[in-house]
């Protein structure tokens, strides 16, 4: 793998949208910060103290030495209460800046996540969504955190110490330094490779999670079909991809800290050479050759805070280069500007529809990369109180058509009207407010049957939960259960059987009074009795509600006030049932197929 070489001064750039974060926290960051430089310079008088101290045996008595050694030992001690004291506040205050900042980059990516349109995760792989959530935003916490720490703390105590050490002898200072060039020669030159290596890890695992992901959800299939030998060589060939990424970064890891060390440790055996010679011909003091050592060894943790620093930076940047690419996605739905004007509660809330009628005018609508039409200039009006019933062949458009009424899927200004008010002028979230919608698709959360019916909407009554479950036709099964509501559910409803998590997501859909109900094949898993009853008490109920229906069951379809027929994306037939039966057109001959089909099941 060739490594993608990024400057260092290019490493930064990324993390600007943090920068909100750090003014937020800028009190605890200055504070931290401050405590961090108490530290570093009490840490830089403990050479001093230890040089007076071996200066003193040359010159003092006996008596006076022991005085004075205890004096200073005990400046010491006082001195390292003083550093825990202030080092815990430097680490609870930074890096409780980072857990900070970690939380509002994650709420903000989880935010923006649910802005995107359906185009974007039907491109975009659950897997590397979960790593970018956690994999690389834990890389942009240890960068703000620890990566902040160790460049201020590295810096300050590194140019402080050499500092010191040009006070005590500039000469034996600049010798010890010699090795300095190389090391930043080096740096550079790894520090280009570390960058393009941690993204391309960071991408393997991406897939490593999804491939993993995928097995997890399908692990019924799997067992089925007894895929479970298929299925790990998948596993071991990502798991190896993976590591071979990881190891490829890791030889540049195995240069860079060695060289830090090196570094250190030539400096160290430069100074005992010759520091040792100028303390014997007395150019400098034994104190001074101790106090030099002691700086020398304070300068290696800066040498390897530079790794330390280059690593967690290089390592977050690119984690941050992935999830700016996330933010910077526009939805290619989004609300009007400005939205059309509604007249509002006294709450400032906007009612509901007061009649929920539904016009289309000359729709058209091609799904991105695909050359025809999933909709091709279609054209009614369906008045408020009605029931529809969309048929047609596989792939005829039904279900495109539905998903573009709460603008799931776009649509040109001025095609699509509900209750008067064009779809594309209104805010999403009042238009969704507005229908109850059952997809073919059938979702619960790992979550209570409460959670999962109510859905975190606000003034939910009981009365109203229990009369969606009755409604539904699957209060008596919940109420059966031990916990009742409150009984916790497996992923995606497992514990349940298909039907009832079918009635569980009608019960959702109901639960708050929707002037349009959207039933979308919604009762295929359930038995004809089953349906004709659901049914029954759905079209029961009170007030002016619109309800549409895609179904492939005669009685269902028959109960229907007015009937869709779509062929190859364009509306073929419409109109009630009898007088489309008459009509010997193509709703005639489908639903003639369907009879025949229901009376073969029947015999069968």
């Amino acid at each position: 793998m060739r490594c993608l070489k990024v400057p260092f001064r290019e490493t930064l750039k990324p993390f600007q949208p943090l920068k909100g974060y750090f003014i937020q926290n800028r009190v605890a960051l200055t504070m931290g910060l401050l405590s961090l430089l108490l530290v570093d310079f009490l840490q830089l008088l403990i050479p001093l103290i230890i040089k007076r101290a071996i200066d003193l045996l040359t010159v003092q008595s006996a008596v006076e030495i022991k005085t004075l050694l205890l004096k200073q030992a005990l400046t010491i001690v006082g001195l390292a209460l003083i550093i825990a004291l202030f080092r815990y506040i430097w680490r609870h205050l930074l890096l409780g800046h980072s857990r900070k900042v970690e939380q509002k980059l994650r709420n903000r990516l989880y935010q923006h996540l649910q802005t995107l349109s359906l185009s974007f995760f039907q491109r975009t792989r659950t897997g590397d969504l979960m790593a970018r959530a956690i994999n690389d935003i834990n890389a942009v916490r240890m960068a703000s955190g620890m990566g902040l720490v160790a460049l201020v703390d590295g810096a300050v105590l590194g140019m402080a110490a050499i500092g010191f050490m040009v006070s005590i002898n500039l000469k034996l200072t600049l010798i010890s330094l010699i090795p300095a060039p190389v090391v930043v020669i080096l740096t550079r030159k790894l520090t280009r490779r570390m960058s393009g290596g941690f993204e391309a890890v960071q991408k393997k695992f991406a897939d490593l999670t999804e491939q993993i992901r995928e097995i997890f959800a399908g692990i019924r299939v799997i067992k089925a079909y007894g895929g479970q030998g298929w299925e790990y060589e998948n596993v071991e060939t990502q798991s190896e991809g993976y590591v071979a990424e990881n190891m490829t970064l890791a030889r540049t890891l195995a240069v860079f800290f060695p060289v830090m060390t090196l570094f250190t440790n030539t400096g160290l055996a430069i100074v005992i050479l010759l520091g040792g010679r100028y303390a014997i011909l007395g150019s400098i003091t034994p104190g001074d050759f101790v106090a030099f050592i002691s700086y020398l060894n304070l300068l290696t943790w800066p040498m390897m805070a530079m790794g330390w620093v280059t690593n967690l930076f290089q390592r977050g940047s690119a984690a941050m280069r992935r999830i700016n690419r996330i933010l910077a996605e526009a939805p290619e739905i989004q609300d009007p500007q400005p939205p059309e004007a509604l007249s509002r509660d006294v709450k400032g809330e906007m009612p509901p529809l007061r009649e929920a009628s539904i016009a289309v005018r000359g729709l058209s609508f091609r799904y991105p990369d695909q050359e025809s039409y999933a909709l091709k200039d279609i054209c009614f009006t369906i008045s408020s109180g009605k029931t529809v019933a969309l048929v047609g062949g596989v792939g005829s458009g039904k279900s495109t058509l539905l998903r573009t009424l709460p603008r799931i899927l776009d649509v040109p200004l001025h095609t699509v009207w509900v209750g008067g008010q064009d779809i594309r002028k209104v805010p999403l979230r009042w238009l969704r407010q507005q229908m109850g919608v059952v997809t073919q698709e059938v979702f619960l959360f790992s979550d209570t049957i409460r959670n999962n019916v109510v859905f975190g909407r606000e003034g939910i009554s009981e009365a109203s939960l229990q009369q969606a479950l009755y409604v539904a036709d699957v209060l008596q099964e919940v109420q059966a259960l031990e916990k009742g509501m409150d009984t916790m559910l497996g992923e995606r409803g497992v514990s349940l059987s298909g039907g009832q998590r079918q009635r569980l997501t009608i019960a959702r859909a109901l639960v708050a009074d929707p002037p349009v109900l959207i039933l979308d094949d919604a009762l295929s898993m359930v038995d004809t009795r089953t349906e004709a009853r659901i049914l029954g008490r759905i079209l029961g109920l009170p007030g002016e509600r619109t309800t549409w229906i895609v179904s492939h069951r005669v009685a269902t379809i028959r109960r229907a006030d007015w009937i869709l027929v779509l062929h190859e994306g364009r509306l073929v037939e419409g109109g009630e049932h009898h007088k489309l039966i008459r009509a010997g057109g193509q709703y005639a001959a489908l639903y003639e197929k369907q009879l025949l089909e229901e009376e073969s099941q029947t015999e069968a």
